[in-house]
């Protein structure tokens, strides 16, 4: 696709994909300047200590070869290494560090796996080639030139102001000339570490200048990502569809089991359920608009009593979930209302039980036979 029609940002997950892909924005040079500008301010901070030292240790070896003390067998060169070593590795590990220090500044942490693996097709010098003579390849070994020419041209400078006391130098001590030295390269120092920091801020803005408009995507691409990431929405809703009805169909099956059916009346419906082993009453079902009307169609199929209380209705259908035990701000409204069903639960016994009571009294005569007298009337009549 052209990249004129990529017109839109990258998205989180196309970021996510390029980082792990070793797609990071990191400037090259900054690494490496860091690590010389804390090696030089580290040399800055010891140089002096390094330099007695140093000078010790030439004076303890030119007073040892003049008094014929030195052994050419011994271990002429062993402190000297010992010297340099005790120098050079910290100054390596200081070097080291702030090189660290600088990429982790950069992108953080990134191992990429993608970028890791091994391919050929990486070290053949025909691809390299290529690269380097293709267009961004020479575009990167110029931007490379602009900050050396920078310092070779502060070098110059320098040279240039110092240059009368650089041709005096013969007239002057050796210290004078050493201090002379020293001053033109912290000067150099102090200049080109200027120079390549503001050269590592420019590199940084421009890879990421160039990294944002190569994640850039179109908009066929943000919507294929999105059916990726998200699902097709028509599937998506096909399964909420089946999802509501799903829970539905569990609540009304729940609704049977209710002990009670708390109303608005017209649009909330929440079924309690309540057995004298329970710490509480809880809510097996509940419903809104139709599925309220489901619940209280179900209910009275399973003689199972509706009780209307607004306030109630609408507490229990907000603040309770189906499964949950009712809050104990509730006990006392839904005691009430359970204390209403088992009385009236109750009346609805006692009125059948008085109704088969006198049911089987009216059966009983006529299964005991007509009187005596009435028999013995049809008796003679015979």
């Amino acid at each position: 696709m052209a990249d004129g029609n990529k017109t839109e940002k990258a998205t989180e997950q196309r970021r996510k994909q390029a980082r792990k892909k070793g797609q990071v924005v990191r400037s090259r040079d900054l690494p490496g300047i860091a690590a010389a500008a804390a090696v030089t301010l580290l040399l800055i901070c010891v140089a002096p200590t390094a330099v007695m030292r140093w000078g010790l240790l030439y004076r303890g070896l030119m007073d040892a070869a003049a008094s014929g003390d030195l052994d050419p067998n011994g271990p002429v060169l062993f402190w000297p290494a010992v010297e340099v070593l005790h120098w050079v590795v910290p100054t390596m590990f200081v070097a080291l560090l702030a090189s660290l220090c600088a990429g982790l500044m950069q992108g953080g942490f990134n191992l990429a796996p993608e970028a890791l693996t091994l391919r050929f097709e990486r070290f053949n010098p025909v691809t390299r080639l290529g690269q380097m003579f293709s267009p961004l390849g020479l575009a990167n070994l110029l931007k490379s030139l602009l900050p050396f020419s920078a310092i070779a041209w502060i070098a110059v400078n320098i040279m240039q102001s110092q240059w009368a006391a650089i041709v005096d130098a013969s007239n002057v001590g050796l210290r004078s000339f050493a201090g002379l030295v020293g001053s033109m390269i912290l000067e150099f120092v102090y200049k080109s570490g200027l120079v390549l920091l503001v050269w590592a801020a420019v590199d940084y803005l421009l890879t990421l200048k160039k990294m944002e408009s190569d994640l850039r995507m179109s908009k066929q691409e943000v919507r294929e990502e999105h059916k990726e990431t998200d699902g097709n929405p028509q599937i998506k809703g096909r399964i909420r569809q089946l999802r509501r009805r799903l829970r539905r169909a569990q609540s009304l099956k729940a609704a049977a089991t209710a002990t009670v059916v708390v109303t608005n009346p017209t649009h909330y419906a929440v079924a309690l359920r309540y057995e004298p082993d329970m710490d509480a009453p809880v809510v097996v079902a509940k419903g809104l608009d139709l599925l309220a009307e489901k619940i209280k169609r179900l209910a009275q199929s399973n003689n199972i009593m509706l009780v209307e209380n607004r306030p109630l209705a609408q507490a229990l259908y907000k603040t309770v979930e189906v499964g949950d035990s009712i809050p104990a701000a509730l006990y006392q409204a839904v005691a009430e209302i359970l204390a209403f069903v088992y009385r009236a639960q109750a009346e609805v016994r006692r009125a059948d039980a008085e109704r088969r009571s006198r049911s089987a009294a009216e059966r009983a005569p006529a299964a005991a036979g007509p009187p005596p007298s009435t028999a013995a009337e049809i008796g003679g009549q015979r």
